[in-house]
């Protein structure tokens, strides 16, 4: 058995359930409800009938669930909320689920990107989204199925869910499959369809059968409803066709990797494109009223920690991604760099360079965008030298902490879990420019700076680029619009929770405000399939993609 499938089996007992775990979790329940610190209640009861080690608190939640189920217990939010485990994952108020495609060969040649025949390109397979995938054959229901089951055993609601989906380029793999893929995302959060229908049943499945917008229609008052579906791809995929097939996905957010702004740089990398695929590339899905979020790696091949600094300044001219994902550079065995590197024509930063360069520019990340990454979650196992650690927003917020600097990114700010006074919030407006579009980033905060919901409104210009979309003419775009606190289920509430004070339809009448004052006469958002109710009671209508509200009085 090789150290990747002794991964698998390790995973795979974490999930089993045994009478004896179930006895020590009733044990440790006990002990947490009589006042006991969650982690001493669960010290207290050690595995010793399996050799050592301790129940995990799915283990917990899920003893409590069956407790309350038998009438043997009352339901109790609070002690919930206490044996939840890692409650960040829905404090920003959705559940995200990642899901894998298959392995498929990629348009790209970078010199970066490891190779693995097992996994997508860029993947390794003992990554924990892609150790997931792999267990399921890369099934995407299987994938969903699993990944709501798992996150509901650990206390955390699945009625509001964002796909990302993960695997390369997306823009590569052929349309059936897309349809087909998505279309069984849509069939296990509808609890819909056969649980076991292989990848070969698209390609032998007549058109008519395979009905997405019906999928997608039952999704919206689904009790796994989609709130968000985000796929990667390349710059140089982009086009309006492309948009419109997106949105007949029903995506609205699209990862791209830039990876860098410099051409020399994406030139001696192979990167395949140039800067100026990835400019246009983020004008058109703006015009599209996509979320952008862009891919950026430092160190890559012929680029210095002082070039790196000049680089990531070029974002923000233009460009003006929503979300950055921050990859610094890791010598992979696997990619074609560690040749350079065997012939001493690269050298990986260390960790100590790469936390000093992060630490200066994170303060530089404007208010209206997300850092939802600053490392790979790659094992250190694969990393043949230069920086091993996947702590590193740790180590630099750390840093910066001592340094007295802070980041402003809406990651940063958001208030999560806190309990929000809506009498401490003010509606705050930041216009930036695009070039092509007028940015409205409208904002609630907190009197302490904290970020209790925003929206993201788009004013098209005469220079941004035709869509070819008839949704979006003469239309003001909503883009996002997120309002924070650790998510609920539909129709609950939670005291003090900014998702359940009205922040979102305030929010969108300050956007019809705007609109209406800088000449616009409708309104289109490109609303998730879940989200299409919620929009449909604050006075939007569907058409063919979008939902368009008109602001003629």
């Amino acid at each position: 058995m090789d150290s990747f499938e002794e991964q698998q089996e390790a995973w795979n007992d974490l999930k089993r359930h045994t009478p004896e775990k179930k006895r020590l979790a009733r044990a440790a329940l006990a002990k947490i409800r009589s006042g006991s610190a969650v982690f001493d209640a669960i010290r207290s009861h050690p595995i010793t009938a399996a050799g050592g080690g301790y129940i995990g608190k799915q283990m917990l939640v899920a003893v409590y669930r069956e407790m309350v189920a038998a009438g043997e217990i009352e339901a109790d939010p609070e002690l919930l909320a206490k044996i939840r485990m890692k409650p960040i994952r829905t404090q920003s108020g959705v559940t995200v689920v990642t899901v894998l495609t298959k392995p498929y060969p990629c348009p790209g040649k970078c010199v970066f990107c490891p190779t693995d025949v097992r996994m997508p390109k860029s993947y390794l397979p003992d990554e924990p989204g892609a150790m997931r995938a792999y267990h399921h054959k890369f099934d995407p229901y299987q994938q969903v199925k699993a990944r709501i089951e798992a996150l509901e055993a650990v206390g955390h609601p699945t009625d509001k869910i964002e796909l990302l989906i993960l695997g390369g380029t997306w823009s590569s793999y052929r349309k059936d499959y897309q349809e087909w893929f998505v279309h069984r995302l849509f069939d296990a959060m509808n609890g819909s369809g056969a649980a076991h229908a292989p990848e070969e049943y698209y390609e032998r499945m007549p058109a008519k059968l395979l009905d997405l917008p019906a999928a997608q229609a039952f999704n919206q008052t689904a009790s796994h409803r989609n709130v968000g579906l985000v796929i990667e791809t390349r710059p140089d995929h982009i086009n309006p066709q492309e948009l419109t097939w997106l949105r007949h996905l029903g995506v609205t957010k699209v990862q791209m990797g830039a990876q860098s702004f410099d051409d020399r740089i994406l030139e001696i990398n192979k990167r395949g494109h140039g800067v100026q695929a990835t400019r246009e590339a983020s004008a058109l899905l703006r015009a599209g009223g996509f979320k952008i979020v862009l891919h950026w790696m430092p160190n890559l091949y012929g680029a210095t920690l002082e070039s790196d600094r000049e680089d990531f300044a070029r974002m923000w001219e233009g460009y003006c991604p929503d979300e950055i994902k921050i990859y610094p550079n890791q010598l992979l065995e696997n990619a074609e760099l560690y040749q350079y590197w065997q012939r001493g024509e690269f050298v990986p930063y260390t960790t100590e360079q790469i936390v000093e360069l992060l630490v200066e520019i994170k303060p530089t990340v404007p208010r209206y965008c997300r850092v939802n990454r600053v490392i790979r979650d790659i094992p250190s196992n694969n990393v043949v030298e230069g920086n091993k650690r996947t702590s590193l927003r740790m180590d630099v917020h750390r840093e910066m902490a001592r340094r007295g600097t802070a980041c402003q990114c809406v990651r940063c700010r958001e208030v999560r879990g806190k309990e929000v006074e809506e009498g401490e919030l003010t509606l705050n407006d930041l216009v930036y420019h695009t070039g092509e579009a007028q940015e409205h980033f409208l904002s609630f905060d907190t009197d302490k700076d904290k970020l209790a919901g925003f929206l993201r409104l788009s004013l098209p210009g005469e220079s941004s680029p035709k869509t070819g979309i008839t949704d979006l003419d003469g239309a003001a775009l909503i883009r996002e619009v997120h309002v924070y606190g650790q998510a609920v289920e539909v129709g609950d509430s939670q005291a003090g929770a900014a998702q359940h004070i009205g922040l979102g339809t305030r929010l969108l009448e300050k956007a019809e405000e705007i609109a209406r004052q800088n000449g616009f006469k409708r309104m289109a958002v490109i609303a998730a399939v879940g989200t299409r109710e919620y929009y449909a009671s604050r006075g939007f209508e569907s058409g063919a993609l979008y939902m368009i509200k008109s602001l003629e009085e």
